[in-house]
């Protein structure tokens, strides 16, 4: 591992100008189970739009996720699916599973420069969790899969889209992920990168191999506690 920091590691690096977060299992917690909803509409859309029984839905849905990046990216390439019925489809869900987060909000609140959103899902899904947690007036700013062009994590292509659109300085940037392999392009932009680990039996995506774990400087269980001892602590 590059470099891995506990909870009583020093406070940060003060050139940092930009912090840039995922937003699913990342800002919220993986046990409060909003990403399960999406998960099980994605495999619901798949077998109404491609005429499937659910086993094979999810089969594909999973299969394209590995491939692509993103099931929606396997369902544009593969089968013309048009993304915006998809997205509108799979974020109908029910937010009010999350709660307000005063702690990760003064935590927020207290880091220098700008904070931005950057998510292989929508925007108004973004916003839509963010207005939950109460902490949406404290982004500048939201990158989606649209603004990516549907291009979407770990694609190297979507992280230089993301950084162009904002202007983002890689080398002043941290960005944090609950997915280790989607911090590795970030690392090799000079990003420094922190891994938001999920509670056992509640991560989403892929385990992280020993490769993408290289690309690691930090890792966490706790955002608001991390952000609280390394950033202004």
């Amino acid at each position: 591992m590059r470099r891995t920091a506990t909870a009583s590691a020093v406070s940060f690096r003060d050139d940092i100008d930009c912090w840039v977060f995922d937003l699913d299992n990342t800002l919220y917690h993986a046990s409060s189970h909003l990403f399960p909803q999406i998960d099980a509409r994605m495999k619901r859309f798949i077998a109404d739009a491609l005429d499937l029984p659910p086993e094979a839905a999810f089969t594909l849905q999973k299969q394209y996720y590995h491939l692509y990046g993103t099931t929606l990216r396997g369902l544009i390439l593969n089968h013309a699916i048009n993304p915006d019925v998809f997205l509108d489809y799979v974020h109908d869900v029910d937010h009010s599973v999350l709660t307000p987060d005063p702690a990760l909000a003064s935590a927020l609140a207290a880091l220098p420069g700008r904070r931005l959103i950057y998510t292989n899902g929508s925007a108004q899904h973004a916003h839509n969790v963010l207005a939950r947690l109460e902490i949406d007036a404290l982004f500048d700013g939201v990158f989606d899969i649209r603004a990516a062009d549907f291009i979407p994590k770990p694609h190297p292509e979507s992280y230089r889209r993301m950084l162009d659109h904002h202007a983002v300085s890689p080398t002043k940037a941290v960005m944090f992920e609950d997915l280790a392999r989607n911090l590795r392009p970030a690392a090799e932009l000079g990003m420094v990168t922190v891994l938001v680990r999920s509670p056992p039996g509640t991560l989403e995506g892929p385990e992280p191999t020993e490769q993408d774990l290289t690309y690691i400087d930090f890792e966490t269980t706790d955002l608001t506690h991390w952000l609280s001892q390394h950033c202004f602590g």
